[in-house]
């Protein structure tokens, strides 16, 4: 086996690992529970029980509520904490159920007593402020029920004990935090299992997700409309098709594809509560080959393909194994993403994963351009004018295409950096439907602009040395596109973000 190959199926089966071990266990806005620990902080332990935007429940429907519910949640632990007490003996251990929305995060703790404590001390106890054992709350003036406490109390010398079920109800829209949390050392050691259910008034999609739906269901629509009128033409010029309108019909199947699995796994996601796996790796795999298929398409006309040169030569194994690669690395970055963590922030693992893709998406970039910079110099000296004026318009679309994802990829780090909490989660959603409207729109433009028509351009590849008096007659008003049309499907530097 070559180096480069072997290289390649390493990173493959390295990433396809990666992916699948992030993604177990991962059941949609139902959080799971699998023996997790306690992690100290301050002079408390804390488990993070889950995050998620929730709308405020409509008082006039009862199918409308947002809540969350606990289900068979249980907490085991050590035999030598339970060997402290007597079998008799009652409330040997305490730990509270936090639900806090992120405005009232001040409110838990002792700040505004001016203590680093998260947990009551014998002190703040005597003044009345607080009871030992228990976390430190302030009520909120408008809501003296929040942030939200459920206690769970440990009997005897039990190992075990399981909270009551619980249903808290959400009449008020925001993004809510659940901690797990004692204050008692001796409970060190602590793990707990189970689950909790998490649903927004109009199903259980978590808020950031639930906007993406809609999206998704009209983004259905219009490729099902372009791919209408595409084919329309396309059958009425079938005798005068090129090879790049056969690209453009594949570009188009494939986003029809990957909105409609997406839209229905969304759907099938916000009425049960949990994802359809079927559809989910569908939906993923569609948009993975979409990128690829994008990516390949656009470096190889940048090489001259078809126009310049009649084949790729010697570099057409190295073209295939950068698009393996890419390929694996998106679809294990698309897995982690719909299958992983399902809270409303990212993980360490999808860092992890993204390095890969954009360094990937940074070859393909100097690839391209590289292979552009050539290519001009070529038809520069073959005096070729028409296929030069044709590649320096597809060079201008794409500098600009790069700006544009630049200048947007900008704004996502900042919206990041300032939203560490994800207070702006109502808006998180336009992040990624950005790149699927941009990408559309452009796909729309070059179907406008270069769609099949009964006098096909001339720029085939011919080895005739003087083909560039000849192409001066022909018209450049489609084929000027093509540049633009290759660089639509890949909208470069995209990272869609579902949840």
């Amino acid at each position: 086996m070559r180096p480069l190959r072997r290289a390649a199926l390493s990173l493959a089966l390295g990433l396809s690992l990666a992916a699948l071990l992030a993604a177990r266990g991962a059941d949609a806005s139902v959080h799971e529970y699998a023996g997790g620990g306690f992690a100290p902080r301050a002079n408390s332990f804390f488990f993070h029980g889950g995050s998620e935007g929730l709308y405020a429940s409509d008082p006039s429907s009862n199918s409308s509520a947002s809540f969350i519910r606990f289900d068979t949640v249980v907490f085991r632990r050590t035999l030598e904490s339970a060997s402290r007490h007597e079998e008799m003996q009652q409330k040997t251990g305490l730990v509270e159920a936090i639900i806090v929305e992120i405005q009232d995060r001040d409110k838990i703790g002792g700040s505004y007593l001016h203590s680093d404590a998260i947990c009551c001390t014998p002190e703040l106890d005597k003044e009345k402020f607080c009871r030992v054992g228990e976390v430190i709350i302030r009520p909120n003036p408008d809501n003296p029920e929040w942030p939200k406490r459920i206690q769970t109390f440990f009997e005897g010398k039990n190992e075990e004990t399981t909270m009551l079920p619980q249903l808290v109800s959400i009449n008020k829209t925001g993004m809510y935090y659940l901690y797990f949390m004692f204050c008692d050392p001796q409970l060190k050691g602590l793990k707990i299992t189970g689950r909790t259910v998490w649903r927004n008034p109009q199903g259980y999609l978590p808020g950031k997700m639930a906007p993406m739906m809609t999206f998704y269901g009209f983004m259905s629509l219009a490729y099902l409309a372009l791919g209408l009128l595409w084919f329309i033409q396309f059958v009425r010029c079938w005798k005068d098709i090129l090879q790049l309108h056969y690209h453009i019909t594949a570009v188009i199947a494939l986003g029809m594809c990957e909105m409609a699995f997406w839209y229905f796994e969304y759907a099938n996601f916000n009425s049960t509560g949990t994802r359809p796996m079927g559809i989910t790796i569908w939906a993923v795999t569609f948009t993975a080959v979409k990128k690829t298929v994008s990516r390949l398409l656009l470096l190889v006309v940048s090489m001259g393909y078809g126009i310049v040169l009649p084949t790729l030569g010697g570099i057409t194994s190295r073209v295939a194994a950068l698009g393996f690669i890419y390929f694996v690395a998106s679809e294990a970055l698309e897995l982690v993403e719909n299958l992983g963590n399902i809270n409303d922030f990212s993980g360490k693992t999808r860092l992890f994963l993204v390095l890969p893709v954009a360094i990937l998406d940074a070859t393909f970039i100097i690839w391209i351009f590289s292979s552009l910079s050539r290519i001009l110099e070529k038809l520069q000296l073959r005096r070729s004018m028409a296929k030069l004026e044709l590649y320096r318009k597809f060079t201008n679309s794409l500098a600009v295409s790069v700006l544009i994802s630049i200048a947007w990829i900008g704004y996502e780090l900042y919206f990041n950096a300032t939203d560490p909490l994800s207070e702006l989660w109502q808006r998180a959603w336009i992040i990624p439907a950005f790149w699927n409207v941009l990408s559309y729109a452009l796909l729309a433009i070059i179907c406008i602009l270069w769609s099949p028509s009964r006098n096909p351009t001339g720029f085939a590849y011919s080895e005739d040395a003087g083909e560039g008096a000849d192409e001066e007659g022909l018209s450049l008003v489609g084929s000027a596109m093509k540049g633009t049309g290759d660089m639509v499907n890949m909208h470069i530097f995209p990272e869609d973000k579902r949840a």
